[in-house]
């Protein structure tokens, strides 16, 4: 007979003391990349839709203006308002405002600033125009109107 024996069974463990810091790690990273709402709308918004649409490549670019009636009506009354950066403004405010968004951006993008304008369908001409005029005032002569797709029906 001989002295030494073959070991016939194996065991194969697999090693899960590093999973749970894996999975943290994880779930911190996409909890980090996550990007949210930036601002809550205190306006209405009912996009209007248009049959001829251009998407933007530099999106840090643009400020966003609403522009639209109130959510909350006994608060900030019927008539539409502006809204920029989570606060309704009024209409001479908005070159001061647009000055503020212009000095966030690089001084080589400073020039190339862009409003983005996202109008409800039901407001008027009257304070559109007067935006228009505060941001010719304000030198922002990069003006988006926002818009959806239309809807093609056969």
């Amino acid at each position: 007979m001989s002295k030494f024996k073959k070991k016939t069974s194996t065991q194969t463990n697999i090693p899960t003391s590093a999973l749970p810091d894996i999975i943290f790690m994880l779930l911190f990273f996409f909890m980090v990349t996550t990007v949210l709402r930036e601002q809550t709308i205190l306006v209405e918004q009912k996009i209007p839709q248009a049959t001829q649409l251009q998407k933007l490549q530099k999106k840090t670019l643009i400020s966003y203006m609403y522009i639209g009636k109130p959510k909350n009506p006994g608060l900030y009354g019927s008539e539409p308002r502006v809204q920029a950066n989570d606060v309704l403004i009024s209409t001479p405010d908005i070159v001061q405002w647009v000055n503020q968004e212009r000095d966030l951006l690089p001084e080589a993008d400073r020039g190339l600033i862009t409003i983005s304008l996202k109008v409800d369908k039901d407001v008027k001409m009257g304070p559109i125009s007067d935006v228009q005029t505060e941001l010719r005032n304000a030198d922002a002569r990069r003006v988006l109107y926002a818009s959806t797709g239309k809807i093609y029906e056969d």
